[in-house]
């Protein structure tokens, strides 16, 4: 109960700060996706044509799956200087893997019968990529992009020992002082629940967007 008081005490008195790092935490890890994403969504696709590619460039993203996050941070440091700048470089590269491997999936998934009618009907290749392939490919590349994003919040949290900011460092803060556990549940539960409401709209996103779903709502809307 007293850990209670102290929490919501310490919420009333640094409201503003605690929503200012909350922001800055967001927008650190939306970005390191966002960027990864304009990367990762082409790589995925080309791999998924080069089937020769796909090995080595999921191989190279597991490799920086495994790297410590804080190891990462470091060599990361060096190059780009303290800050949210390299917080983010991180996060952009944490989040390859799971981008690259659901875009590659996706393609690869799409029925080939459907694509040699595109083919009979005189599509393009891009014609085919872009009415064909990624529409029905969408909801496994948005399955990628959401669990990037919660990976990418977690670690964001770990970008506070190098000055990025975040809700790191009100858990830093709370582990500083003697009886900083109210502190540290200040950082962590936003960080939870930001975590949790991004996997919720995403994986909304990711169900609206499934092959089939809007033809079903418009036949449904059409029967009633």
């Amino acid at each position: 109960m007293h850990t209670l008081n102290q929490l919501w005490n310490y919420y009333a008195q640094n409201y503003p700060y605690v929503w200012e790092e909350f922001y800055r935490h967001f927008l650190m890890s939306a970005y390191g996706v966002i960027f990864a994403a304009i990367v990762a969504i082409p790589v995925g696709i080309l791999i998924a044509r080069y089937a020769r590619l796909s090995k080595w460039v999921i191989s190279i993203t597991n490799v920086i799956q495994t790297i410590p996050a804080l190891a990462m941070l470091a060599v990361l440091m060096l190059v780009l200087g303290l800050g949210a700048n390299t917080v983010v470089a991180s996060l952009f590269l944490y989040s390859l893997l799971p981008i690259v491997r659901n875009t590659y999936t996706g393609i690869k998934g799409v029925d080939k019968a459907l694509l040699e009618s595109g083919r009979g009907m005189g599509m393009t290749k891009f014609q085919l990529l872009r009415m064909v392939e990624l529409p029905l490919a969408l909801s496994v590349i948005m399955a990628g992009l959401r669990t990037a994003l919660v990976i990418a919040i977690s670690i964001a949290t770990i970008g506070a020992f190098i000055g990025g900011g975040g809700l790191g460092s009100i858990i830093i803060r709370g582990t500083n002082v003697a009886d900083g556990t109210a502190i540290i549940l200040a950082g962590a539960i936003p960080t939870a629940v930001m975590a949790v409401a991004a996997d919720l709209v995403m994986g909304w996103l990711e169900k609206r967007l499934m092959p089939g779903k809007s033809k079903k709502k418009k036949s449904q809307a059409q029967a009633a």
